[in-house]
């Protein structure tokens, strides 16, 4: 239990269902279907469609999307909802127009969305409420005008140059020049019809017809190679789930093109070390996260791509041999090289849970990559694009290398932990390159620390990457003096290291208790 005298959150506890998402509009949007009747499913995608309204800079319908999820107590399912590559966009093109990666605002950044496909297919397959009545409270805030919170008022500051730089979206997002502030009202006219016609005609309003055109006008305009064939052929896939145990536990993934497979390639390492030794000092677990880190994504950023144009060795990733090969290199007194990365920055999404009255769970994951995605804001239809293709590489011989209808490396990820064939916690944890180390550490502090799901959440955070080793400012004086002692090129963090919400599943007692991460607006709310 948490102390009562120190700021914190408490988890919110239910019986009936629970929402938990980086957002209090969309938790309330959420919890209103549920309320009325819908289930898991109904709610996520009511809520996801609320977020692209209030969190602007995180997410849309411009952008991508994944789900993990267990109905009906089945094994869990997974969504593919990764947007493809232009046809006409080939390795070699970029190689002799002279490109060395592909910009994070240039038009090339943006692969086809694929978030509209996946939120129509999960609703035909597994929703109970029409689209377009999940949809329609989106579409009202939109209209009538969001609130501007707090958090999503700061990020709108620090990113207030990029919008800037495009007239368009300037025009939109900075009126009068100034980015808003918290209590300010944001509306988007344009994206509320959009959203009123994908609700009324299914996903053929977005990639086929007047929004497509004006969508392929604008990046044609700005040099993109995209066609309205393009939009026409997008598609989403199920695809099967990936697993390792941890703790008794089982958990479970989106296989490649995201980084999934990194998170449980560091819970391999970690479970040699056995962190919930008492013996470990806080020092130690960082150490360990950070070199079990280091060791994973080497092996994302050289291998991991979309495996239908690359074949990618999970079972060799997963192995024992490669988790001891990880485990006999780290030393406990000694932090290994860093690796640098000179890539964009993976930053922006949103993330949500729900589990309704029939314990049917949904980890829901949606981006527009980075902050404001590329800042190509396309007014006819209110779309703000993504920039997920920028983790394209432009090398043809790279595993990662754009090519027509290929989907880039992703780092969004959803997670989902089963016991015993039922699922006991969807979870995600935002925060861009973060996601996969935020899986393993947050999934430590449960099943290693004991922490519960809140406290886990709000456990200090610390980050592995580009040479250095971030970490918050709440983590104590003496545990950053031991880590540079070992060598670590300790960093403070400018800003808090992602974000979380989980949802625990207790079936012996019937009842639900939701975390949402502290570091966002969201709201953790039971039915």
């Amino acid at each position: 239990m948490r102390n009562f005298q120190n700021p914190g959150r408490s988890m919110a506890v239910s019986d009936q269902g629970m929402i938990c998402t980086s957002h209090p509009a969309a938790s309330q949007v959420g919890l209103d279907v549920l309320r009325e009747g819908g289930n898991a499913m109904d709610a996520a995608i009511a809520a996801v469609a609320a977020q692209g309204v209030v969190e602007p800079h995180m997410t849309g319908i411009g952008g991508d999307c994944f789900a993990l999820f267990s109905w009906n107590g089945a094994p869990p399912v997974a969504i593919n909802g990764a947007g493809q590559a232009p046809q006409a966009a080939t390795a070699g093109w970029f190689v002799a127009n002279g490109f060395d990666g592909i910009a994070t605002d240039s038009a090339h950044a943006v692969t086809v969305p694929g978030a509209i496909s996946a939120w129509d297919t999960l609703n035909r397959d597994y929703g109970s409420r029409p689209l377009g009545a999940l949809l329609e409270p989106a579409a009202r805030l939109a209209e009538q005008g969001m609130i501007v919170t707090p958090r999503v008022a700061h990020d709108w500051s620090v990113y207030r140059e990029k919008l800037a730089a495009n007239p368009t979206t300037k025009a939109h997002f900075l009126p009068g020049g100034a980015a808003l502030t918290a209590g300010d009202r944001f509306t988007n006219a344009a994206l509320a019809a959009t959203l009123r016609r994908i609700g009324a005609e299914g996903p053929r309003a977005f990639y086929e017809g007047a929004v497509a055109e004006a969508l392929v006008a604008e990046l044609r305009g700005l040099g993109g190679l995209h066609t309205v064939e393009d939009f026409a052929a997008a598609a989403c896939e199920y695809v099967t789930p990936i697993s390792t145990p941890y703790r008794g536990y089982d958990i479970f993934e989106c296989p490649p093109p995201g980084q999934g497979l990194a998170a449980l390639m560091i819970l391999r390492v970690l479970e040699l070390i056995d962190m919930s030794d008492d013996r470990h000092t806080q020092a130690d677990s960082v150490h360990y996260l950070a070199e079990a880190t280091k060791a994973a994504y080497r092996a994302r950023d050289a291998h991991f791509c979309d495996p239908a144009h690359h074949a990618v060795d999970i079972e060799r990733f997963l192995s024992s041999d490669y988790a001891r090969d990880i485990h006999a290199r780290i030393q406990r007194e000694t932090s290994s090289e860093p690796a640098a990365w000179d890539e964009p920055e993976h930053k922006d999404t949103v993330y949500l849970c729900v589990v309704d009255r029939d314990n049917n769970a949904v980890s829901f994951i949606n981006s527009i990559f980075a902050p404001f995605g590329s800042a190509i804001f396309e007014p006819r239809s209110g779309v703000m694009l993504h920039n997920r293709g920028a983790s394209f590489r432009t090398d043809p011989a790279h595993p990662n290398a754009i090519a027509p209808g290929k989907r880039p490396l992703h780092t969004i990820i959803p997670g989902l932990v089963c016991r015993d064939g039922r699922p006991v916690m969807p979870f995600g944890v935002m925060g861009g390159h973060y996601q996969a180390t935020g899986h393993a550490h947050f999934l430590s502090q449960v099943l290693d620390q004991g922490l519960d799901i809140q406290s886990a959440s709000d456990a200090p955070r610390s980050f592995a990457f580009g040479g250095e080793l971030s970490l918050e400012s709440t983590m104590d004086a003496d545990v950053q003096a031991e880590l540079a002692r070992r060598g670590h090129a300790v960093k403070v963090a400018d800003e808090a290291i992602g974000g979380a919400q989980a949802i625990w599943i207790d079936h012996a007692r019937g009842v639900l208790f939701g975390a949402s991460d502290h570091r966002k607006d969201g709201l953790a709310l039971g039915l």
